[in-house]
C-alpha cells in the first residue's frame, strides 16, 4: 500500500469493492465476521410490512442465503474462471454434487468467491481470521484449506461466551464461536498475546505483600541444585557463617541483596529472591479464550447492532499479527468493532459494509470515540442531489440510513423496545438523536422522519401529532424533494423549544432538504458532547464523500 493510502469505509458489496479498489498483496491483516449461515433472521428491524426487502437487505442483515441466479452465476464462475485456483474449483464442484443447491451451498459459494479475493489482496507476511459459529465451520475451512493450504492453517481458536446459544431441547447449548486463523505464508509474524494470570494462582503462589508499597511477590530458592559448583560456592550473606552452592555468582548475589531483591524467607535462615508479580507477564494464551465476555444488553460498548463484537477481542487478534502502522481490513465491517480497534492501536484500516446503516455505525463510533482526530474518506455515498436521488430510487431503505447519517440520528430500529425491535407501521418515526439540556443529565429526544417521494402539508401535521405523541422535544423531517410554503408555515405553528441550560429557543419542528444537508446545513439543537451510546453526536465533518 502506498504512502498516500488513506483510512477509507468503501460502501457496496465488498466483493465488487476488492476487485475494484483493493491492490494485490497490500493487506497486512484480515477479520471478517460474515453473517453465519444459521438461520437467525436479523432483517426484521427493517423490512417493509408487507414482507418486501431489497437484495441489500438480505445480504447485510439476514444471515439466510438463498440458490438464486446470483449464487448460481458465482457458482459457475468459481468453476471456470482462470482467477480461481484449480483445488477450489475441484472443492466447489464435490460440495455441489453432496450438498445440492441449497441455503448452505449458497453461502459457501459466496463466501468462496470472496475468500479467493481476500486471499489475494493479503500481503505475503498476512494473516486471516474468520470469525464464525458451528453451522458452517467444518465446510468453510474446508474452503480456507482450499484457498490458503493446509499448510498454512495455524489455529481454530474457540471464544467462549459466557452464556450459552439458545436452550436447545435436542443437544447441548452452544456457548462458543469459532474463529479460524491463517496465514499467507511462513513468513508471517505472530506477536504472541498473554492473559491475566489466574486468581487462584496468585494466590498460591504470589502470597507475599511488601508493605512499604503494596506489590505483590513470591519467593525463589536460590540453592543450586547441583551441590559440585565451586565457582558457586560461598558464604552468603556474608559473615552470616551459611555457605552454599548457590545459583548465581558472588557479585550477582552481591548486587541484588544490595537492591533488597534478596531477602531471608520469614520460615527459614537461607535466603531467597523476591520476584515481584507486575514484573512476571502474564500467561501465555492458548488457542481456548475464556477471558472476553459477549457484550450484554447494558454493556457500555454495545450500540445496539445485532452481532456486535467486543471491542477486547478485536483489539487481541490485531495486536497478534500486526504491527502500528499496518493495513487491517474487514470486509463484512458491520457496526464498525474492527475499525475502531485498529484506530486505536495505530493501525490504517479499510472497512466494506454493503449498507448505508453500517456505514453510519462506522463514522458514528469513529466519531463517538476519536473525536474530529481521524482522518478517512467515505466511498460509494451520494456526494450531491442528483446521486441521492439515484439511491432513493434503488432502495428506499438505503437512502432512509444514508439520510439519518446526514444528522448523525440513530435508526428508530436500535431503540425500540422488544425482541425483534420491529417498529409500528404507522410510528412515524425513522430516526433518533437523543441529546442532554439539564444539569441532571436527563435525556431528551429528537426525532427525525425522512422522506423520499412526494411530500405535502399534512405530513407536517402528522408529523406534529407524533411529537406530541412521544413527547419529543424536537422533531426534523428530512425530505428528498422541496417542501412547499403550506408546510413551512405549518411547521412554524409547532412553535419553539426553550433551553434554559442555553437561555435560547430552537424550532420545535424543523424541515430540512437532502440538498440542503449537503451543502452543510445542520439541525438546530442545544450544544451536546454526550457520547453515541449516551447522547447525540456532533456532525461528522472533515470527510471526503465520493461517488463512484
Amino acid at each position: 500500500m502506498s504512502d498516500t493510502f488513506q483510512n477509507t469505509l468503501y460502501c457496496g458489496d465488498n466483493l465488487e469493492i476488492l476487485r475494484e479498489y483493493i491492490p494485490d498483496e497490500s493487506v497486512d491483516l484480515i477479520y471478517l465476521d460474515p453473517p453465519f449461515n444459521s438461520n437467525r433472521d436479523y432483517n426484521v428491524l427493517f423490512r417493509e410490512e408487507s414482507g418486501e426487502e431489497s437484495e441489500a437487505q438480505v445480504v447485510a442483515f439476514k444471515d439466510t442465503w438463498h440458490w438464486d441466479k446470483t449464487a448460481n452465476a458465482t457458482y459457475h464462475e468459481l468453476l471456470t474462471s482462470q482467477r480461481v485456483p484449480e483445488r477450489v474449483s475441484r472443492l466447489i464442484g464435490a460440495l455441489h454434487d453432496i450438498l445440492g443447491t441449497n441455503q448452505m451451498l449458497a453461502y459457501l459459494v459466496m463466501m468462496t468467491a470472496r475468500l479467493v479475493e481476500l486471499h489475494r489482496v493479503l500481503k505475503p507476511t498476512g494473516s486471516l481470521y474468520l470469525h464464525c459459529d458451528t453451522n458452517a465451520s467444518t465446510y468453510l475451512q474446508m474452503v480456507l484449506n482450499a484457498i490458503f493450504g493446509v499448510e498454512n492453517f495455524r489455529n481454530q481458536i474457540i471464544w467462549r461466551r459466557s452464556q450459552p446459544k439458545g436452550h436447545a431441547k435436542k443437544r447441548l447449548p452452544r456457548s462458543y464461536d469459532t474463529i479460524f486463523y491463517y496465514v499467507k505464508s511462513d513468513a508471517a509474524p505472530l506477536y504472541t498475546p498473554r492473559g491475566k494470570h489466574n486468581p487462584e494462582y496468585i494466590r498460591k503462589f504470589y502470597k507475599y505483600v511488601e508493605p512499604e508499597t503494596g506489590r505483590r511477590y513470591r519467593l525463589d530458592n536460590l540453592a543450586n541444585p547441583n551441590d559440585k559448583r565451586p565457582n558457586l560456592t560461598y558464604e552468603f550473606p556474608p559473615g552470616s557463617g551459611v555457605v552454599r552452592v548457590w545459583r548465581w555468582t558472588k557479585e550477582r548475589m552481591m548486587q541484588a541483596w544490595q537492591e533488597g531483591r534478596v531477602v531471608l524467607p520469614p520460615n527459614g535462615k537461607v535466603v531467597a529472591y523476591k520476584r515481584y508479580l507486575d514484573e512476571v507477564e502474564g500467561t501465555p494464551l492458548t488457542d481456548t479464550w475464556m477471558d472476553i465476555e459477549h457484550l450484554h444488553g447494558n454493556n457500555k460498548e454495545n450500540v445496539g447492532y445485532p452481532t456486535q463484537k467486543p471491542l477486547a477481542l478485536l483489539e487481541r487478534i490485531i495486536q497478534m499479527s500486526s504491527r502500528e502502522g499496518d493495513v487491517v481490513l474487514d470486509p463484512f465491517c458491520g457496526c464498525g468493532t474492527a475499525i475502531v480497534a485498529a484506530q486505536q492501536l495505530g493501525r490504517r484500516w479499510i472497512g466494506i459494509d454493503i449498507t448505508h446503516l453500517a456505514i453510519a455505525m462506522n463514522r458514528y463510533r469513529l466519531k463517538d470515540r476519536f473525536g474530529d482526530s481521524v482522518s478517512y474518506r467515505v466511498v460509494r455515498v451520494p456526494k450531491d442531489l442528483a446521486s441521492a436521488q439515484e439511491l432513493a430510487k434503488a432502495d428506499r431503505y438505503q437512502f432512509q440510513w444514508w439520510a439519518l447519517s446526514l444528522v448523525a440520528a440513530r435508526p428508530r430500529g436500535g431503540e425500540t423496545s422488544g425482541k425483534t425491535g420491529k417498529r409500528g407501521a404507522d410510528s412515524g418515526i425513522d430516526g433518533v438523536i437523543i441529546f442532554t439540556d439539564e444539569e441532571k443529565g436527563k435525556p431528551k429526544r429528537v426525532l427525525v422522519q425522512v422522506k423520499s417521494g412526494s411530500v405535502r402539508v399534512n405530513d407536517i401535521r402528522e408529523f406534529k401529532d407524533v411529537l406530541a405523541r412521544e413527547k419529543a422535544e424536537i422533531g426534523i423531517f428530512i425530505t428528498l424533494k422541496p417542501p412547499t410554503e403550506p408546510m413551512r408555515q405549518e411547521a412554524l405553528k409547532a412553535g419553539y423549544y426553550h433551553s434554559e441550560r442555553w437561555n435560547k429557543d430552537y424550532p420545535r419542528l424543523q424541515i430540512l432538504t437532502v440538498e440542503e444537508l449537503l451543502k452543510g446545513a445542520e439541525p438546530l439543537l442545544p450544544p451536546n458532547n454526550i457520547t453515541f451510546r449516551q447522547d447525540r453526536p456532533a456532525p461528522i465533518n472533515g470527510e471526503q464523500h465520493v461517488l463512484v
